[in-house]
């Protein structure tokens, strides 16, 4: 059936683990241990499903009974009247075709289709200030190290760690000093090759920024993402002193409320990385920065916490966009989602050559989630 409408929809809220508790950031309390993602599974009259990550409102949801695959998708992917379920597309269109959803990524944009299963670079983001209950500089770093090397033990090279203590948490000199010693020990646990990236979430300034990446030079940090809220001037100041003092260091910025000027500021060689959330941009979406960026010296990074779904579906955008960097991976378990296609190992992931993104669910445990706190809806 060339043209099929959809003829179900069935939404629920999954819930999962993740290995240990996850801390805070310079402005944000505990994250917990809970991941809950939001799941929306379609079903075509042909008979194919697919289902994917959506914040859709079930008003939204329900708007799609009836609808034609072409009335929500064309060959660049979802057009605007499908892009809030825009995951769920893409998977049910990749199962459709018999692809792989970095291959059908690839051809939506003009790119060769890779020929074997990709492998694309993935960082340990669970590096959060978990320290504050401990009093020493010593024991701080100890703690965040040894959850450094429970990342590595699950084949991750490259590690992301929360910085910012002094923003909010601890006296302002306190708090950048464990920074500093925090960020030598994780080099020092994960060794001279991997990949350390620190993420300040706004609560450095330009000249804390400085400071702490001057007195870690020798840890070689991969980039500082989001040290001040977005200023192109402070970027200019930041970029220029990089350059001056010998650090290859970038800098990473556009996850939340970005600025406008965010995609100009990074063809200008201001900010290296783009990092707009997987989800709430959307793949379709990202598919056109990638283009908007076109022969930029910029690359991207999708923002991914706490989604689950973003461990997996943004690494397949890499074959659509040459600039494509690291996949931000945050462990959970989802009981309901089926992920043993995907493995992590020395640092990189490996995207199975599956339909769609090469995820299944548990449909018994998905239907007890529809039943609790979802819904399911049907064409009569």
């Amino acid at each position: 059936m060339e043209n099929p409408r959809i003829v179900q929809v069935e939404w629920a809220r999954l819930e999962g683990t993740r290995p240990r508790k996850a801390g805070g950031n310079s402005r944000l309390g505990e994250h917990g241990v809970t991941v809950r993602p939001p799941v929306l599974r379609v079903t075509a009259e042909d008979g194919e499903r697919g289902f994917g990550p959506c914040r859709a409102s079930r008003e939204q949801i329900e708007g799609l009974l009836g609808k034609r695959l072409a009335d929500l998708w064309d060959e660049s992917g979802a057009r605007p009247e499908g892009q809030a379920f825009d995951y769920p597309l893409w998977d049910l269109q990749a199962r459709r075709a018999e692809l792989p959803a970095y291959a059908l990524a690839a051809r939506a944009v003009g790119r060769a289709v890779p020929s074997e299963s990709p492998l694309v670079r993935c960082y340990d983001t669970s590096l959060y200030i978990d320290d504050l209950r401990v009093s020493s500089v010593e024991e701080a770093s100890e703690l965040i190290a040894s959850e450094a090397r429970e990342g590595f033990a699950r084949g991750h090279r490259n590690a992301k760690i929360k910085v910012g203590r002094g923003a909010r948490w601890l006296p302002l000199e306190e708090g950048t000093r464990r920074d500093i010693a925090v960020i030598r020990a994780v080099r020092e646990a994960v060794g001279p090759d991997g990949a350390i990236l620190i993420d300040a979430n706004n609560g450095y300034n330009l000249n804390l920024s400085k400071r702490v990446l001057s007195e870690t030079a020798d840890c070689q940090v991969f980039w500082l993402e989001e040290p001040f809220h977005e200023d192109g001037e402070l970027y200019r100041d930041l970029k220029s002193w990089l350059a001056r003092e010998g650090l290859a260091t970038l800098i990473a910025d556009g996850e939340g409320d970005a600025s406008p000027r965010l995609l100009d500021w990074a063809r200008d060689g201001l900010v290296d990385v783009v990092q707009y959330d997987y989800l709430g941009l959307g793949f379709t979406r990202w598919l056109a920065v990638g283009k908007t960026l076109g022969d930029s010296p910029a690359r991207i990074a999708p923002h991914h916490y706490g989604g689950f779904f973003g461990n997996f579906l943004s690494g397949h955008l890499a074959s659509g966009i040459g600039g494509f960097l690291f996949v931000e991976w945050d462990e959970a378990n989802v009981p309901a989602v089926d992920t043993t296609l995907y493995a992590v190992r020395e640092g990189w992931v490996t995207l199975p050559n599956a339909p769609g993104f090469g995820l299944s669910l548990d449909e018994e445990a998905f239907q007890k989630a529809v039943g609790a706190e979802g819904f399911r809806l049907a064409l009569r």
